[in-house]
């Protein structure tokens, strides 16, 4: 019998931090470091535990809005020209899932300029202080070269950062910087190459771990975060749940092993942020290094889910689904006698759904042709006969499963979509 796995919130989020810095060299971690930032000042501040954790939950996830490799890099230029669109786009996304719903908040406002008091409010709501001790980590990050000896690099940053004290940030924030800034320890966690450890002993009484239902809420608000980035994909990761989670059914899972199931479908493309939209949506034909960078796609799936406690083998049937029972897939050429039989249903509902589900460039298959497709990757030795006969008995139950699925996901991506008009 498989076990529930009992997953820790705060792995769930650094991996999913992990894998949005994976986009560029020129971000990587860039989402911990503003966390460790922002935890830190608020201890300096002396803020209870609880609001230091959602700190740093917030600080490893203020970006989650930046669809695009541009925003991503025009985030790391110290003065802004429209920060609110990722941010609004971050705190529709985060809001979904209870547990992050505090944090949303602070995602929601992060680049309001304090303005002599004057960012107390936005557009008449108000900016919590948590938001703006965001704001001043981030511009903290920022101005740290990361081609330079850090410490060397203390007094430029204190300077540059008291200049705005009162235009861009809280002076009280500032202030905690300041005193905080003398400290090498601080620096140097900055920058060290075990910031994830050094967070995690930082809040570890501060952590929750998730029950089955929770996770099944928060990786469907990943896979949103995975999807949502391009209207060529807007849908995929919902789909390929529905469809793993009735495949394993029919295959003689249990419920439990079903709803584990439909955890793996959302996860299976989180490497995929790894990959530019500008890839993702390119209208022309891939070039080698282009289609290269969409193969890494499983290895960064498979590598950021490796640390989390709990999850291998959600984490093997979501990550092997290029894999071939031939051994000829990516990344890891496993062969059919290594492929669990999760990861076997993951690679046809990842197919299943590809083939079926409409794209704005192409409607979906028909059932005939749909199967025949299937049973010809049989016979290429790429798909597993059992499991491919699965969808040849149930095709509409199956397939009428991974519509509604997509549907109500399509409804949210619409709502995701209004702020940008």
């Amino acid at each position: 019998m498989i076990k529930e796995p009992q997953i820790r919130l705060f792995d769930l989020v650094i991996s999913l931090s992990n894998a949005i810095d994976l986009v560029s060299s020129a971000v990587d971690r860039h989402h911990k470091r503003v966390a460790y930032i922002a935890l830190s000042i608020g201890a300096e501040l002396g803020l209870p535990m609880e609001q230091q954790k959602e700190l740093m939950l917030a600080g490893a996830l203020h970006d989650c809005g930046a669809l695009s490799l541009k925003e991503r890099l025009d985030i790391l230029q110290f003065e802004l020209e429209n920060p609110l669109k990722h941010a609004e786009l971050g705190y529709l996304l985060l809001q979904k899932f209870d547990p992050l719903s505090n944090i949303a908040l602070l995602v929601r406002y992060p680049h309001v300029p304090w303005n002599e008091g004057g960012g107390q409010e936005f557009k008449g709501k108000q900016v919590p202080m948590g938001s703006h001790l965001l704001h001043l980590a981030d511009r903290i990050d920022v101005l740290i070269s990361k081609q330079k000896e850090i410490l060397g690099q203390v007094k430029g940053i204190v300077e540059r950062i008291k200049e705005f004290s009162g235009k861009m940030s809280v002076p009280e924030l500032v202030e905690a910087f300041v005193s905080l800034a003398p400290k090498e320890y601080f620096w140097l966690g900055v920058v060290s190459p075990s910031i994830d450890s050094i967070l995690s002993n930082r809040v570890k009484l501060a952590t929750i771990d998730l029950s089955i239902e929770d996770l099944l809420s928060l990786t469907k608000l990943f896979s949103h975060i995975i999807d949502f980035r391009s209207r060529f994909t807007a849908t995929h990761s919902s789909g390929v749940a529905a469809s793993a989670e009735a495949l394993a059914r029919f295959a003689g899972f249990s419920e439990r092993e079903c709803k584990m199931m439909r955890i793996a479908g959302y996860l299976h493309d989180l490497g995929k942020l790894a990959v530019p939209t500008e890839i993702l949506e390119k209208p022309a034909k891939l070039t080698e290094e282009e289609f290269n960078v969409i193969r890494s796609h499983t290895f960064h799936t498979y590598r950021c889910l490796e640390p989390i406690g709990g999850l291998d083998l959600i984490n093997t049937w979501a990550s092997f689904h290029h894999e071939r029972i031939d051994g000829t897939g990516y990344p890891f050429h496993h062969k059919g006698q290594d492929l669990s039989l999760g990861s076997r249903i993951m690679a046809v509902a990842d197919v299943f759904t590809a083939i079926t589900e409409d794209r704005p460039y192409r409607k979906g298959m028909t059932r005939d042709r749909a199967l025949q497709l299937l049973r010809q990757m049989v016979e290429n030795t790429a798909l597993d006969s059992h499991i491919v006969s699965l969808p040849g008995l149930h095709f509409d139950e199956i397939n009428s499963l991974r519509v509604a699925a997509q549907d109500v996901s399509f409804e949210e991506y619409q709502r995701f979509l209004q702020p940008l008009g």
